[in-house]
């Protein structure tokens, strides 16, 4: 099964990224895997301290994709994949995509201003060469009529 691979967070942009991937999933008779990163915190000399911010940072990641998940299953019928993780963002995309053969295409959001953020930025230098599989950056100013159309 064709799956879109979609990286979330608390964006605008995300979630017309998601939108996009799942009308193009209903489309295609595909699914969609959500994925959340957690970034790692900065080192905090106290260890109970930094149990209680990585236990407060999963906790968000987990609220804004238990929200996507949810958005998508109304919208579309579609029961996403979710995987939570914490690192880099461009290594465990590259880790998801090698260990998932379905992964059909990287589905990202772009600002609607300013500079492209950090994964969008990173998968449209050198490393997109490399990928594997197409990337589709949605633009953060399309609106949902237009997603709808276009996908």
């Amino acid at each position: 099964m064709r799956t879109y691979l979609v990286v979330i967070d608390e964006s605008p942009e995300a979630q017309i990224a998601l939108r996009f991937a799942a009308r193009r999933a209903v489309k295609t008779g595909g699914g969609v895997e959500i994925l959340v990163m957690i970034p790692k915190p900065d080192f905090v000399q106290w260890g109970g301290v930094m149990a209680t911010i990585e236990e407060e940072a999963r906790q968000r990641a987990e609220a804004l994709v238990a929200g996507a998940a949810g958005t998508l299953i109304q919208e579309s019928g579609l029961k996403p994949t979710i995987t939570v993780r914490e690192g880099d963002g461009p290594k465990i995309i590259r880790e998801l995509i090698a260990a998932n053969p379905e992964i059909a295409a990287l589905v990202l959001g772009a600002a609607t201003g300013g500079k492209p953020g950090a994964l969008v930025t990173h998968f449209t230098g050198g490393d997109m060469a490399a990928l594997p599989i197409p990337l589709m950056i949605i633009p953060g100013s399309l609106d949902r009529e237009a997603i709808d159309r276009l996908s």
